[in-house]
């Protein structure tokens, strides 16, 4: 996926990066509209899914979809989630997180996207990231349909 934005750079994305809780889902349960996006991003992103898995259900809600999951353990999530990215080549990966876990992630990736949905989103992750959406189908929407993303971005 490439898109140019003036004043902004080039950006040439290969990676979707996501968190799971208060991302893309709610209490544990995928948000309606998700699934169906993420399928359509699958055909020119692959996606991975990061997450400490709060509530216990992301392998089951995302069973069914083309994306790898990686569940973290331990105290370590901000660092995991941070050089899970810069190892897939961080100028080729875009980044979507609501959290202070999320902050490094969205710092390091090429396009870093906080998502503002109902368990709200962390200021620093607001502060850290290249845009911020209202919902994580606006931030995937972005994906699907990337002049907004240069519309958001560009001087």
């Amino acid at each position: 996926m490439e898109v140019t934005i003036p004043q902004f750079g080039d950006l040439s994305l290969e990676f979707l990066v996501l968190d799971f809780t208060g991302t893309l889902s709610i209490n544990g349960r995928l948000i309606p509209g998700v699934a169906e996006r993420l399928v359509k991003i699958s055909r020119f992103l692959k996606i991975y899914v990061l997450t400490a898995d709060t509530f216990g259900r992301a392998r089951e809600e995302l069973a069914e979809l083309p994306l790898a999951l990686n569940i973290i353990t331990g105290n370590t999530e901000e660092t995991f989630k941070a050089e899970f990215v810069i190892h897939l080549g961080a100028p080729r990966v875009v980044a979507m997180g609501n959290g202070n876990n999320d902050v490094l992630m969205l710092k390091k990736a090429g396009l870093g996207v906080a998502v503002i949905e109902g368990e709200g989103c962390s200021s620093a992750a607001i502060m850290a990231a290249d845009l911020s959406v209202r919902s994580i189908l606006d931030g995937l929407d972005l994906l699907l349909e990337p002049l907004r993303i240069k519309a958001g971005l560009r001087s």
